[in-house]
């Protein structure tokens, strides 16, 4: 990525307030992670609100807006929360993903190029020139421009990351794009790219008509792939269930605008008091 890359230059001020603050991301992670108490997937729609809400209280040179799933057929690109770098005036699209720690899928390719693409060559690709040729293509051409955010947990061990895929060092790393077929419980082939040390960096998945968003799409893998991963953490971090949060949502849902409003009075006080311990302006 560029140097003055926008969504770079704020996942680097992300990784720099987790290790200054670990206390409060771990906090918004564990009870991001708490919502699997309510629904397997409730803590992914979640995790948007929580991550817009904790750019807004904690990153004083950002702001965030929650774009929310109405607008979800009118976007360009995927996108979950704007972030806006209130020194540069820079604004920028972030898609957040919550996913087990494995496949990733980084980008549901929705106009359907790369695997075409990639069809039109040989069933392996080597040599830098074709494979600079690949990456120059336009069906290509958003590979270095996904703002993905993954939130990666670890149920079982209780361990939690956040984990930035870096494409740039990904085009430059990748030696060879090989097509692996069907098999292992795949329906459809897949192209896997793998560096000079026949290391796993990323796949596209098949493209076509048939496919479903599960099938489809630019994938990665936070286990296999994870020397090309940045962790905004600083490593895993232990997080824990905060059941007290479900046992709010809960009484939330059976309790009228004002005990609500009561309860919220409570949580912004809570709020200043994680701010003035942290020394944290915002």
């Amino acid at each position: 990525m560029e140097q003055n890359d926008p969504y770079k230059d704020f996942t680097s001020r992300l990784k720099l307030m987790a290790s200054k603050f670990p206390d409060l991301i771990t906090t918004t992670l564990s009870n991001i992670f708490t919502m699997r108490l309510i629904g397997n997937k409730t803590h992914g729609d979640l995790a948007e609100i929580a991550i817009a809400e904790f750019i807004n209280q904690y990153m004083y040179d950002f702001r965030s807006i929650h774009v929310g799933k109405d607008l979800y057929r009118a976007k360009s690109r995927e996108e979950d929360i704007t972030i806006i770098n209130e020194v540069t005036k820079d604004k920028f699209p972030v898609s957040l993903k919550a996913y087990g720690d494995g496949p990733l899928q980084l980008s549901t390719d929705k106009h359907m190029r790369m695997f075409p693409r990639l069809e039109k060559e040989s069933d392996e690709i080597t040599g830098k020139e074709n494979i600079a040729k690949i990456f120059n293509d336009p069906a290509f051409e958003e590979f270095s421009h996904i703002n993905v955010l993954p939130l990666i947990y670890n149920e079982k061990k209780q361990l939690c990351n956040i984990l930035v895929f870096d494409y740039e060092r990904a085009k430059q790393q990748t030696a060879r794009i090989v097509q692996e077929n069907k098999g292992h419980g795949r329906k459809h082939p897949v192209y896997r790219f793998y560096d000079g040390n026949d290391k796993y960096i990323c796949e596209v998945r098949y493209g076509g008509a048939s496919a479903n968003a599960l099938q489809r799409g630019l994938w990665t893998n936070t286990k296999n792939g994870l020397n090309y991963f940045d962790s905004v953490t600083n490593g895993w971090i232990d997080y824990s269930h905060n059941k007290i949060l479900v046992q709010l949502f809960s009484h939330a849902l059976v309790s009228s605008s004002a005990g609500h409003e009561s309860a919220l009075e409570k949580i912004k006080e809570d709020i200043i008091r994680l701010k003035q311990i942290a020394g944290i302006r915002k």
